[in-house]
């Protein structure tokens, strides 16, 4: 990979900085998704300045040269087809504003980006996961508690640290989660991840990790605490679970959305209807939750070459 020259600090046109606002107050993209956006809108407008042009002379034939000069650099499809998605949204914008009258990103092909399916736990491999937190401790609560949600309910891991004490209703079983684009929806909690939750929010639990004093409005409010006594952060919940998936001796280091991955794969292995498995995970599109019936049968079809008398492959 070519390393990139260090960019300036620089500062959007007034267009771009409305674009960015347009993206929180009418279409409620995330924080994370926003500062994604501004860096891309950011290195563009000074590969523009560079290259003599501006947005309202920018043609196909920049875009284009642009996207190869970040893939020259090393950039993956992926994140080639998002910066094209930014531009895209960004020119879009500015036509339907009135003030542009081409969009240069209309012809560009998006870049192909080769079919990656998650990569599921198993079922033996969850139960050895979870068997790492047994411990009568306030962090091996936390952490049994923090994994059986994560699994049980197919939260991502933003909405897991955001949620507060008053989003658990223990008389029915659900939790309240705030997905992408501050949608709301309701998840039942599940009989092992409840009794976690019930078991960490206990006395010798959360309690045993609140500080004399909150350090921050919200910290108080928090369903997990870190051990100084502040909210949980993404950060934290990542080294929770890589840390205990070391120690149960998996293969691999995981990362919290593979408990995401592992729920959904397991589900649908069970039988369970796609358009509930939509739900639960808050998946705007039922595409999106289509990739895990491709894994499902991929499971399917070894389990049943290793079963059946005329699928498998003759001795030698």
């Amino acid at each position: 990979m070519i390393p990139r020259p260090a960019r300036p600090s620089a500062t959007l046109d007034a267009e771009a900085e409305e674009f960015l606002t347009w993206l929180v107050v009418e279409q409620g993209r995330a924080p994370n998704t926003i500062a994604a956006y501004r860096r891309d809108l950011v290195d563009f407008e000074c590969y523009l300045k560079d290259a003599g042009g501006a947005h309202q002379r920018s043609d196909s034939r920049m875009v284009e040269n642009y996207l190869a000069r970040r893939r020259s650099e090393g950039l993956a499809p992926a994140s080639l087809a998002r910066i094209l998605a930014t531009l895209r949204g960004f020119y879009r914008f500015r036509m339907d504003e009135g003030s542009g009258s081409n969009d240069p990103t209309a012809g560009v092909q998006r870049p192909p980006i080769p079919d990656r399916l998650p990569k599921a736990l198993t079922e033996d491999q969850i139960d050895l996961l979870l068997q790492a937190t047994a411990g009568p401790s306030a962090v091996d609560r936390r952490d049994r508690a923090l994994l059986e949600v994560l699994y049980g309910t197919g939260i991502r891991v933003g909405e897991l640290v955001g949620l507060s004490l008053g989003d658990v209703e223990h008389d029915t079983g659900l939790l309240r989660v705030l997905g992408k684009g501050a949608k709301e929806r309701l998840v039942p909690l599940g009989r092992c991840a409840r009794a976690a939750l019930d078991e960490w929010l206990d006395v010798g639990g959360r309690p045993q990790m609140e500080p004399e004093r909150w350090a921050r409005r919200g910290d108080a409010e928090a369903v997990f605490l870190n051990q100084r006594g502040g909210r949980l952060t993404r950060q934290g919940v990542s080294l929770v679970v890589a840390g205990r998936g070391r120690r149960a001796g998996l293969p691999r280091s995981l990362h919290p959305h593979v408990l995401r991955h592992s729920c959904a794969t397991h589900m649908l292995a069970h039988g369970a209807d796609i358009r509930v498995v939509q739900e639960l995970l808050g998946h705007a599109s039922i595409t999106t939750t289509q990739v895990y019936t491709r894994v499902s049968m991929e499971h399917l079809r070894a389990v049943y070459e290793s079963a059946h008398p005329r699928a498998r492959p003759r001795p030698a």
